[in-house]
């Protein structure tokens, strides 16, 4: 098969797997998920959707955020992991978001990636998610599980995206990536992958190995 092929068929395969495949941070808002986004930086979904309501209650516009004390966001934030970067990042993002886009999250990767903290995993999360645009977010399960599949041979994040795009129809390259996070987290998980049980071994290029 082709690397064109196995994406394709992968697509399907997840597809049937996964049929609901969402984001799994909880938001209301393109501004609540850049920030949950960000706190979720080596830290769990299900901890940072702990964390967020009360976040989100507290500050619920641009204009809350951009006025607040990096140490009382950082309160709220403590158990997520780095609160003092991730703190004044969410400040600062808030600021250049009322400054430089009219106090609304941008709709484009070159845009996003300007603000604090923000880099193309997160933009390409927002762009295909809040704005219905294709995009792929190559996170850890999205790098481990394509290149087991025999996509690709990098370890680059923005090769790996440029890679991907080439070969996955734009309709469905994110909902693509959010099954992988699914798959990465029940199946084929970084040390121990379940081959046997993968609804991509008659096509994975590790999987027919390790079942040969």
């Amino acid at each position: 098969m082709t690397k064109k092929q196995i994406a394709l068929a992968a697509v399907e395969a997840l597809r049937a797997e996964y049929p609901d495949a969402k984001c799994s941070l909880t938001y209301e808002t393109p501004l609540q998920l850049l920030i949950a986004t960000r706190l979720s930086a080596q830290c769990t979904d299900a901890r940072v959707n702990l964390v967020t309501p009360a976040l989100f209650e507290r500050f619920p516009t641009v204009d809350d955020f951009a006025e607040a004390d990096y140490g009382e966001v950082a309160e709220y934030i403590k158990s997520c992991g780095l609160f003092k970067t991730k703190s004044r990042d969410i400040v600062e993002m808030a600021r250049m978001i009322k400054s430089d886009f009219g106090g609304e999250v941008p709709d484009n990767i070159d845009d996003l990636t300007k603000l604090p903290g923000v880099g193309r995993k997160t933009a390409n999360l927002i762009c295909g998610d809040v704005f219905g645009k294709p995009a792929v977010v190559v996170d850890t399960h999205c790098i481990r599980i394509t290149s087991r599949l025999g996509l690709h041979e990098l370890s680059d994040q923005k090769k790996i995206e440029d890679a991907l795009r080439k070969l996955l129809p734009p309709e469905e390259s994110n909902d693509f990536c959010h099954r992988l996070v699914l798959h990465g987290r029940a199946v084929c998980s970084a040390r121990s992958p379940r081959c046997a049980d993968c609804c991509m071994s008659g096509f994975c290029k590790t999987g027919r190995k390790a079942l040969s």
